[in-house]
């Protein structure tokens, strides 16, 4: 059985398109999952996906919560993700110092949308136990409501949500960088789902899309086609876009910090809470694929 692969549609995952374009086998095949990393977390646990490509922080947070529904088997960006804090064309909020206390949107619980707002507020020194959050499930949710008065800003990637901002249905008052490398990958920890030879050759071949996509020949010209044709971004968005991201050049490792790292600030901002004795790498990677650097 092809192993069934679930992402979120969007320019990051070129490679990914790229490397099923060429899968003349079929030994994958591609789920879109359009309301992010909390959608795809609930599809690995419901079995409906085995494999998925997500945000780093929720995958990394379900694991310290207690989710058996999954492994880290490998990495896909290297560079940070930059949140845009977006609001209604009309809203009263300029900045993201104006956010404090009111309900903000989100996609799902233990979604990228949810754990970025516990970033942001601890950014701002707001107390995280004040946040307040309001499912709505994809970004047309979450653009319809902040234009109704319902929630006053979400957060989004920001080329992602740049097209509704150009069009004059938002408004940025804001960005959050992530402070980890923003994309990582994960399995089903059953050999029945996702069998282990399967599953390294999947990640091995995406290593070499992922390489070839991060190259200066391909940055000088070829990705903003590609990006263009998939997508239809404006070139400029393409272009800036390029010069902010890079991929791994090996995706079947993963640097250890980047755990480390991810769950000490998820632990400075109440999403997590380490264990006695501490948090264990071991149990975060499926260790019989992967390789800590």
């Amino acid at each position: 059985m092809p192993l069934r692969v679930g992402y979120v549609r969007e320019h990051f995952s070129t490679p990914l398109l790229q490397f099923q374009d060429a899968d003349q086998d079929k030994t994958f095949t591609l789920v879109e999952c359009p309301s992010g990393t909390g959608q795809l977390i609930s599809r690995l646990t419901k079995d409906e996906i085995d494999v998925a490509i997500a945000l780093t922080d929720p995958l990394i947070s379900g694991i310290a919560n207690g989710s058996t529904a999954y492994k880290l088997c490998g990495s896909y960006v290297s560079t940070p993700l930059n949140w845009a804090v977006i609001t209604g064309k009309d809203t009263k909020f300029q900045n993201i110092s104006d956010l404090k206390r009111t309900p903000i949107g989100i996609s799902r619980l233990g979604s990228g949308s949810q754990t970025m707002a516990y970033v942001m507020a601890l950014q701002q020194g707001w107390p995280t136990e004040d946040l307040k959050f309001q499912i709505n499930n994809d970004i047309r949710g979450l653009i319809d409501s902040v234009n109704d008065g319902s929630t006053s800003a979400f957060m989004w990637e920001w080329f992602t949500t740049k097209p509704f901002v150009d069009a004059g249905e938002a408004r940025f008052i804001g960005s959050v960088p992530t402070p980890w490398p923003s994309w990582l990958i994960a399995a089903h920890p059953s050999p029945d789902r996702a069998a282990p030879d399967a599953l390294r050759s999947f990640i091995a071949g995406l290593s070499g899309y992922v390489r070839a996509f991060d190259s200066a020949a391909n940055r000088a010209g070829p990705n903003l086609e590609v990006i263009k044709a998939k997508f239809g971004y404006p070139a400029e968005d393409i272009e800036a876009w390029l010069k902010t991201v890079a991929y791994p050049q090996d995706c079947l490792a993963i640097p250890s910090k980047v755990i480390t790292d991810t769950l000490d600030v998820l632990e400075k901002a109440g999403v997590v809470k380490a264990p006695a004795g501490g948090f264990q790498l071991d149990h975060f990677v499926a260790t019989d694929i992967v390789k800590l650097t």
